[in-house]
């Protein structure tokens, strides 16, 4: 009885080609050491320093929530200097949400920018002499119901 022959072996009984490749760490490179990371891994920030981005973001959001409140502009100017301390934090690699950081810029000086809106509508609107002619009315109208009554239609027709 013959052994059996290797079908990829050369007519002379020697295996064609080069030898399988073997399996491992490549040659030239050592296995990483205990508790290190592979080559190529961004670092783990040690400790969880991710607080400013989060509170900007949320910051933010309340800003944008609120923006019709005189107190949407304060969240976001918290929101806007959290945000830049949390994109300090993020490139020096302290931690690892700066994306968070930079929505809570974002949504922040936006919330600010509503609220500046606001504040400017609202005294554009009272510096015509609509409001002051209104005021007016209605001191004169002293709590009288049908002199109130009065001054509301006379500022409702002023207004169209």
């Amino acid at each position: 009885m013959t052994a059996p022959q290797d079908p990829f072996a050369s007519p002379g009984g020697e295996p064609a080609g080069p030898p399988p490749p073997a399996y491992g760490t490549p040659p030239g490179f050592p296995p990483p050491a205990y508790g290190q990371q592979q080559f190529g891994m961004p670092p783990v920030p040690a400790g969880n320093r991710n607080g400013l981005g989060t509170a900007a973001l949320v910051l933010g959001i309340l800003s944008l929530v609120t923006w019709f409140l005189f107190i949407g502009g304060l969240f976001g100017i918290v929101a806007v200097v959290l945000g830049f301390l949390g994109r300090g934090r993020a490139k020096r690699r302290e931690a690892s949400n700066g994306g968070m950081a930079l929505a809570g810029i974002v949504t922040g000086a936006v919330g600010i920018l509503l609220t500046v809106l606001v504040i400017v509508g609202v005294a554009a609107l009272f510096s015509t002499g609509e409001f002051s002619n209104l005021t007016d009315c209605l001191q004169d109208a002293a709590g009288d119901p049908e002199a109130v009554e009065d001054c509301r239609k006379q500022f409702e027709d002023s207004l169209q």
